[in-house]
């Protein structure tokens, strides 16, 4: 299996060995667009893989913090209440990049930027760039792709 981001179509494809599509979902990537330097704000390119996945069995709506759950499930009430917090839910994956001086090692290395594939609030707007760098799913969304997908898997992250 191959995960395959496409930042300017909005969308995260799963596909089989041979190629063919198991899954398509809408995702929202970083409203800075595509980049790789640390504190950018940005998603970075290129070949990534799942470096660890975090979070199985916990509830929808499970926050994380530190790839860590807190213990609270977001509530719009939780979201209005601390309305500049980056919401971690339900899943991560955790990205690792493959490509020494592009988006492994220094100043642009994906997993020390901790990019991950998570889940996000379900009001929070999906199919437009809106993240802080990661990539946003819908809850359920993150919960079928999470389930389908062992660490380890091979990911692409394209902006053409």
């Amino acid at each position: 299996m191959q995960i395959e981001i496409s930042i300017p179509q909005q969308t995260l494809t799963l596909r089989a060995e041979d190629g063919s599509i198991i899954a398509r979902y809408p995702v929202s990537t970083a409203l800075k667009g595509a980049g790789e330097e640390k504190n950018s704000y940005r998603t970075p390119r290129g070949r990534h893989v799942v470096r660890a996945t975090i979070g199985a069995g916990a509830p929808a709506g499970s926050v994380f913090k530190g790839r860590r759950a807190t213990g609270e499930i977001w509530t719009p009430a939780l979201g209005a209440a601390q309305p500049e917090r980056d919401w971690i839910l339900t899943r991560i994956l955790w990205l690792s990049g493959c490509e020494p001086g592009f988006n492994r090692l220094g100043k642009v290395d994906s997993m020390q930027r901790y990019i991950y594939i998570h889940g996000t609030p379900d009001c929070e707007p999906m199919g437009v760039p809106h993240s802080h760098g990661c990539v946003r799913m819908r809850n359920q969304d993150v919960i079928a792709l999470f389930d389908a997908v062992p660490a380890g898997t091979p990911v692409i992250i394209n902006d053409d």
